[in-house]
């Protein structure tokens, strides 16, 4: 099986699975729930919920069972977006190919489907829990896990070094933190759900842990990269914004060639940190490659 029917094969299970969300909401709740489909059902990679799948098939758990935590987090991810289009953050007009979630239905509806998105994901989530006590432990957990990466230690913290260093040049080590949590907390999330959810061992969490924090610095280096050399039709937003906001990237900071050095060997640390799984971890070797290949 290629990278690429294995990858469509999880992102069917997931788009189905989120067209089912929020479907059978009351209808003078119709408005917010419009608006939270239209982000959520806006098309992307779904490169977080994939990572959930892809480590608990690795480990040969059911993924049925994983699909509520690979859904919550394509929610946050989802929610996190609206939010950080928003004017106050970074005012972008377009997300996807299409208007951003503010320009459809105004900030204040845009506000809180975002918070709807957000309290969902956990509704999601404990439903989950209590549906089966006898793993409740587990997806505890996984839930701890996701909740510690969206918050003031993880995604929620890195936005607010972001919102502070804009129009700073700032140094190497901010410039890391900020991707580590900003970025790197969300890519990594999955990751160690995947692996809490399977029951892998401390040596198997150990080696995933350094894969996924590995990915998520890759994953945003390439993203800095393509805000200078991507182009808007490809990408489905606007290029450049990075330079405009007066943010301090890897290519602000290290250059394009230099930026891109850095991208190839973070990439190669990630893949080397699954050695040990042989063939097993083929589609995350893969799959990271690409990553650090794609052109949108």
């Amino acid at each position: 099986m290629t990278l690429d029917s294995r990858y469509n094969e999880y992102l069917k299970m997931i788009n189905e699975s989120l067209e089912e969300t929020f479907k059978d909401i009351s209808e003078e709740r119709q408005t917010i729930a419009n608006a939270m489909r239209y982000s959520l059902l806006a098309g992307g990679k779904r490169i977080r919920p994939v990572l959930v799948l892809a480590v608990c098939d690795m480990f040969s758990y059911e993924l049925k069972k994983a699909i509520p935590f690979a859904l919550a987090i394509e929610m946050i991810h989802t929610y996190s977006l609206i939010h950080d289009d928003l004017p106050a953050m970074d005012n972008d007009d377009l997300r996807r190919g299409k208007p951003t979630n503010h320009k459809v239905f105004g900030e204040d509806i845009a506000i809180l489907a975002g918070d709807g998105l957000l309290n969902g994901a956990f509704e999601l989530m404990a439903t989950s829990l209590i549906e089966d006590p006898y793993t409740a432990y587990d997806k505890g957990k996984a839930l701890q896990i996701l909740a510690k990466a969206a918050g003031v230690d993880g995604m929620i913290g890195g936005q607010v070094i972001d919102v502070q260093s804009e129009g700073i040049l700032v140094n190497e080590d901010i410039l890391r933190k900020m991707h580590e949590l900003k970025t790197g907390a969300l890519l990594k999330a999955p990751v160690m759900v995947g692996a809490e959810l399977s029951g892998a061992s401390s040596e198997e969490r150990e080696r995933l842990e350094t894969f996924a924090a590995k990915i998520g610095l890759a994953f945003q280096i390439k993203d800095d990269i393509l805000d200078v050399e991507g182009d808007t039709q490809t990408l489905g937003k606007k290029v450049g914004s990075d330079g405009e906001n007066k943010k301090s990237t890897f290519v602000t900071l290290f250059g394009l060639g230099k930026s891109k050095e850095i991208l190839k060997n973070t990439t190669k640390e990630a893949v080397d940190s699954l050695a040990i799984f042989g063939d097993k971890a083929l589609f995350l070797k893969l799959l990271a490659e690409k990553l650090a290949d794609r052109n949108d």
